[in-house]
Parts: structure tokens; sequence; C-alpha cells
């Protein structure tokens, strides 16, 4: 095989070049190729200095991850970075595109390091559970301190070069064009240097102030990980006055527990379930996709302007259609509000804001529509709407138009056949905030066309959303599985838990919110039928006092003027008088039968979802839930954790209570099989 890495001599420098693509990944033949590579250097007594780069669009963007789990290959990262940072000649790391992770250890050990002004340097470990595990806790604290060192570690996002030039991590900035020449140039300035400055020799004032800050700060972020706690313990041990060498001892101490631990198995297994959910059954990868140049957008509420801005901002312009100049009003009011809120943050320029508002056509003409290559529905859900609206549309809309509705729960098949043209319909399920959201729920019917999938998934990617393929079933894949969590929460509430109990068992979970607070932020009278005289359950209770969730500042709890939650009295007592009009005694809940009820009975209902073929596969629920419902990602999703506790233990849960289990659980249960 020949190798990824090659040298090449100018004069008394010689560069060292990975070529391999797409990132450069430090796999195994790189690090021999690097190994190889410095060798020659020291071994070549007319070669005063070396340079490492990389070939294509970026420097080494990390590990090769696909290598976890498996035996390591000689030389490992840590081992070829202490050569690195060994070697008697000095070596300079010439940085473009990102050095992350594994890349951004290489070019700590490098002796210098020059970079384009437009690169990035970072440790992104943290966000797959781990820590940067060939010294880079150790020689980040060293070169740069304590507090950047904390914030680049254990909260893992990457710096500019800018900032890390002002921070030490970074010597000099190339021309963005300029690299190779101007590294040369850097490595001849510092040939005869002596002696060598290596981060491993330097040492890291101890910042007790910083630490405490920053985990007072984050603490909110870091509820529930295991690893960014171990990433600030190794950096505060770069810093309390041991060696190096017990500094990296540590380091990879705290590196193994973590990589052996369930948290960074849970979040390697969402970073490969994100990147096979863009993959569609049955559709061949070189399908020609339909050009996608103007979307249409029909209702401008609150799901109506946020898909907008998605296409908005990635510059594709968008025709969005109301029925009243009030409400298109509104809308196109609250669209530019949420960009110039993004400016004035700082995450858009004036000028950007501008370029999204001007590609935006707000009109009353439905038959404005008639250009657009993509039309989104995203009115209320009610079907005799959609249908009325799909026919018209039928009538419009070019010849190949795909034609989507956002529809959370509604059959597609059934709004499809309103039309001439079911293999041009989709479901395309946004989650609100749509402008924010990342998951998008593809939803194939029975005849939508195998290009019109395709198009649609890589239209996802363009406007920055992860995609996932569903089935034609109600509530798709997310909400169909909510149900049931939804349904026993309230059946718990009449047997004696309350709001809070069952709430604070959720968080304590890991998710953001439980699910009555969910149901006071969505708001308690969605879906309610709107007669105050008929009273059928709590929550119909609740809507009819007007106790609708924060907006009107009582639901299933009381809330202040900063929407902070108590417990509330009114409804202990409704709940009462529910539960004694139903002649069912009060008894004690506990914390495991909230689990078992209310997330076993989602699993279950995940396990039915894929015997139907609802879902391509059980990674994609769970991309589902971590990045619709907030589901921890330390836990990896339902179906991964539902692997993890043990499908025999989940299938007692059920049994024990009366629940019919789905037959594919309880078959990989008794075969001791798992979902991932």
């Amino acid at each position: 095989m020949t190798s990824p890495i090659r040298t090449e001599r100018h004069d008394e420098v010689l560069v060292i070049i990975s070529n391999n693509p797409p990132v450069n990944a430090l796999g195994a033949a790189v690090r021999q190729g690097l190994e190889a590579g410095v060798k020659e250097g020291l071994a070549d007594a007319s070669i005063k200095a070396m340079v490492i780069r990389c070939d294509g669009r970026t420097f080494f963007a990390g590990a090769d991850i696909t290598e976890f789990g498996k035996p390591m290959q000689e030389p490992g990262l840590p081992t070829l970075v202490d050569m690195i940072e060994a070697s008697d000649k000095p070596i300079v790391a010439a940085i473009h595109g990102t050095a992350l992770g594994g890349g951004c250890e290489v070019t700590l050990a490098c002796h210098y390091r020059i970079a384009v002004p437009s690169a990035k340097i970072g440790t992104p470990e943290v966000k797959l559970g781990l820590l940067p595990g060939a010294g880079g806790t150790q020689r980040i604290p060293r070169i740069a301190g304590v507090p950047l060192a904390l914030e680049m570690t254990a909260k893992g996002d990457p710096i500019s070069a800018k900032r890390a030039l002002d921070a030490g991590l970074i010597d000099k900035l190339a021309g963005e064009d300029n690299l190779e020449a101007d590294a040369i140039a850097f490595a001849r300035e510092v040939a005869d240097t002596t002696p060598l400055p290596r981060a491993s020799q330097k040492t890291a004032t101890p910042d007790p102030d910083a630490v405490a800050a920053f985990k007072k700060e984050n603490a909110k972020r870091f509820r529930g990980f295991e690893a960014p706690a171990a990433n600030i313990a190794c950096v505060e041990k770069a810093s309390d006055g041991s060696t190096y060498a017990e500094g990296v001892a540590f380091e990879r101490q705290e590196f193994m527990k973590l990589i052996m631990g369930v948290q960074s198995a849970a979040q390697r297994h969402i970073f490969f379930a994100e990147r096979q959910a863009a993959k569609i059954d049955g559709v061949p990868a070189d399908v020609a996709l339909r050009p996608i140049k103007r979307v249409g957008v029909i209702g401008a509420g609150t799901m109506g302007g946020g898909i907008s801005m998605n296409f908005l901002s990635a510059g594709i312009p968008v025709t969005i259609v109301e029925m009243a100049q009030e409400a298109l009003d509104r809308g196109t009011g609250t669209i530019r509000k949420n960009y110039e809120a993004s400016a004035a943050k700082g995450r858009m320029k004036p000028e950007q804001v501008e370029a999204a508002m001007g590609a935006l056509n707000p009109t009353l003409d439905f038959e404005a529509l008639k250009d657009c290559d993509l039309i989104i529905e995203a009115v209320y859900e009610n079907m005799d709407v959609k249908k009325e609206i799909f026919g018209k549309l039928d009538a419009i809309a070019k010849p190949g138009a795909i034609l989507a509705s956002n529809t959370s729960y509604l059959n597609i098949d059934e709004i499809a056949a309103s039309t001439s043209r079911p293999d041009d319909v989709l479901g395309m399920h946004f989650f609100s905030p749509a402008n924010v959201m990342k998951l998008l729920e593809v939803v194939r019917g029975a005849k939508t066309a195998p290009d019109v999938l395709a198009t649609v998934m890589a239209l996802a990617k363009t406007i920055k959303k992860v995609a996932v393929v569903a089935g034609v079933c109600h509530g798709f894949i997310g909400n169909r599985m909510l149900m049931p969590r939804q349904v026993e929460a309230n059946k718990l509430l009449m047997e004696g838990a309350t709001p809070e109990q069952i709430d604070r068992v959720h968080v304590e979970f890991g998710m953001p919110m439980g699910p009555f607070q969910m149901s006071d932020l969505a708001g308690v009278d969605i879906g309610w039928h709107r007669d105050p005289t008929r009273i059928e359950n709590i929550r119909d209770a609740l809507a009819a006092e007007g106790r609708w969730g924060q907006k009107t500042g009582k639901g299933f709890y009381d809330y202040d003027e900063k929407r902070n939650p108590t417990p509330s009295p009114r409804v202990a007592e409704i709940i009462k008088e529910f539960r004694s009009k139903s002649n069912l005694a009060k008894r004690e809940i506990s914390d495991e039968e909230i689990i078992e009820k209310t997330l076993y009975t989602m699993v279950n209902e995940g396990a039915l979802i894929l015997e139907e073929k609802m879902a391509q596969r059980a990674s994609d629920i769970d991309v589902v839930w971590i990045y619709g419902y907030g589901w921890p990602v330390y836990r990896g999703g339902p179906m991964f954790w539902a692997d993890t506790e043990g499908l025999k233990k989940v299938v007692a849960g059920l049994e024990k209570h009366g629940f019919k289990v789905a037959p594919l659980l309880k078959e990989k249960a008794e075969s001791g099989g798992r979902f991932n």
C-alpha cells in the first residue's frame, strides 16, 4: 500500500506531507508515515529543520475513530507526539483548515506552529465523551494557561487562529495562500534555535478561581456528563505542581475510564448514527437529484417563518404565502426580528440579514408558487384543510416540483391522494422552533419517488438539519413514541404521583424537562377541543380554567413574572377530584415505576416502529430523540439506552405492569440480542 505520507526537500528543510482525504484522519498508516518522515529528517545531517503539513482541505482533523475499540497499531498517537517533541531538530506545524483532536495534539508536540488566518484549532474529544489522550490536557495549560485549557478541553469548541496566536498556541500567522512557503521560511529562521521550546518542559500556573468560575458557569451545560469533569481534573493536574510524566499518567488513567464507559460509547454511537441516518434503504446512492432553486412556504406563522429562515440562511430564495396581509406582515416581521437578534449577538453581519430578507418574497398570491421547485405546506393540523391546499397546489405547481407537508401526525398518503402526482409528495416534519431545532423527519409516502426522497435528504444537509427517514404512521417516529410517555405520565398522576415528582425523575435521567414542564412550555391548550363545559380529563380541567401553561402564568405549575415554576395547590385539588371520581386510591409511586411506565413504554413503541418498518434502523430512532426531543446524548437515544439497561430488564419491567411487549423486543431479549 502506498503511504499517505510523502517527504519533499527544500534545501536544509524537510517537508513531511499527509495526503489522506477527506480530513487527513490520523489512522495507523498516517502515524507510521509521520514517524518514518521524522526519522528521515533526524538521520540526514544536511536537514536542519522539518515542517509537517497536509494536502487537501484541512490539517489533521482528528483521530480515525473507526479504530476505536480495536487494538491500537503502533505507533500510538502518544508515542508519535512524544517522538516529535523529543526531536533535536526544530519541527514546525503548518496549519490550515482545522487542527482538531489528535491533529491539535500533533501541533502541540511540534516546537513551533504557523497557521493561515482562517484556520481553527481545538480538542473536541469531550463531544465523544473523551479527553485529548496524547498529552493535550497537559500541554495546553503549560502553553496557554488554565482558563483557555479548560474551555478548549471541557467544552470542546475550536478557537480561531487569531485567538490561538494571542494565547501562544500559534507562533505566527502565514499568508492565506502562502502557507508552505511561509512555513519553510519560518523553519529556516528557527533552524539553529537552542534549546528548543518543548511544551512538556513548561510550567502551568495554578488558577483555582478560574476553575471554580468555569465549573459554576457551565454547570447546566455539563449536567449529567462525565467527560467534562475528567477534562477539568486533568487540566488541574497539569497545574498542581505534578511533573509532566505524572500529569500524562493521570490523563491516561482518566482516558481509559472514559473510553471503557457507557457514556463515551453512547456519544460515539450517536456520532456514527447521525451519518448512517443519511443513507436511504432501497434508493441508489447515485440517483439524480432534482434542482431546488426556489422554495415556497404556505403559512407565515411560527412554523412557516422558522422553516423559511432555514432556506434563506442557506442562500435559497423563498416565496412565503399567507391568506391575510396582517398575518403576512406579522410573519415577515418575526423573521426579521429573529435575524436582527442573531446579528446583535454577533452571529450574523448586518449585510447577511439584509441578504436573507432580500431573498424573501412575501405574498398573498397563491399563484406565485408556480415558480417554486419545492413547496412546503405549514398550516395547522387539519386533514381537510391540507387536502384542499394540496389539491390547489396540484393545479399550480410546475411539473417536477416537490410538494411537502410539515404535518406532525397526519397521513401523508391521504394528503398525496388529493393530487394527481403522489410520487412528488412527502412529509417534511420540522421541529419547533424550526430555525433552531436540528431534526427533520422526512416522511416517505407509499408512492414517493426515490429521487424526491433523495433530493430532500440532501437538501436537509444544505440547511444544516439532521434528517431521518420515517414511514407513514400516526406521529411518525418521535411523536408516536412520545404518546405512550404522555399517556402513562397522566395515569401516574391519577394513581398518586405529582407532576413535580414525574418531572424530577425525567430531569434526573437527563432530559431538559419533564412531561408536564414540556406541556406548560408548549401550551396546555394545544389540541384542546376549546369547549370549557366538556371536561373529560385533567388537561381539559386545566384548559377550561385558563391554565394554559407559561403563557398564562399557570398550567400544571404556577409561574412568577420570571416564569419560575412552583407546585400548584389548585392542580393538586383538580387531580384529587379526578382520582375520587374514578374511585382510585392514592398510593406511593416509586421513581423506578415512573421510569418503567414512561420510558420502557417508549422503547416498546420503538420496537413496534422497527417491526412495522416505519424507521429504517434502531439508530435512526436514537437520532430522532437526541436531536428532536433533548434525550441526553450521553445515554445514546432510547434504543441504545435499552441495550445498556438490558433488554431482559426492560421486558420484565413492562410485564410487571401488564403491558403487551412488542414481539421484536421480546425476541431480542430472549436471544440476548441488541437493537444496535
